[in-house]
């Protein structure tokens, strides 16, 4: 029983899933830190406020805080956009410039130097107009 308990430990996906939970918390409290500590202060220079907690409304005796809520939309799309401008982007450019593009396929048609319509590169004589062709003919 134990075992079969080490050997579901030891299994590659399940310690690389520990490791991306473990990288992915540490990168969530830089990118909340980068937040809340240069962008919150950015936008509340350009606006003026950058704290909305203290908005709420009352209905019948019950207070509806929206305040709070409006601070942590703010702030997930404020690392949603710092987490996609700063890493995805730059990411996907590494990527794109890492890529090769595919070499291009040979050719497996030709035109018929007579009728130019498209015929097999080895074809010796055209199938549309009859027109004998030479393998070293081929006006592209």
């Amino acid at each position: 029983m134990l075992s079969g308990f080490k050997q579901f430990i030891l299994r590659g996906n399940v310690v690389d899933l520990a490791v991306g939970v473990v990288i992915g918390a540490a990168f969530g409290t830089v990118v909340t830190a980068f937040t809340k500590d240069l962008l919150t202060p950015l936008i509340a220079a350009m606006v003026g406020k950058p704290d909305f907690s203290a908005i709420s409304f009352t209905i019948h005796g019950s207070v509806f805080p929206v305040g709070d809520f409006i601070n942590a939309l703010i702030s997930f799309l404020l690392v949603a956009a710092a987490v996609y401008f700063f890493v995805v982007t730059p990411i996907n450019a590494l990527v794109g410039r890492m890529r090769k593009a595919p070499a291009p396929a040979d050719p497996t048609t030709r035109k018929c130097p007579e009728c130019l319509s498209e015929i097999p590169i080895d074809a010796r004589r055209c199938a549309h107009c009859t027109q004998p062709v030479t393998l070293g003919m081929a006006a592209d």
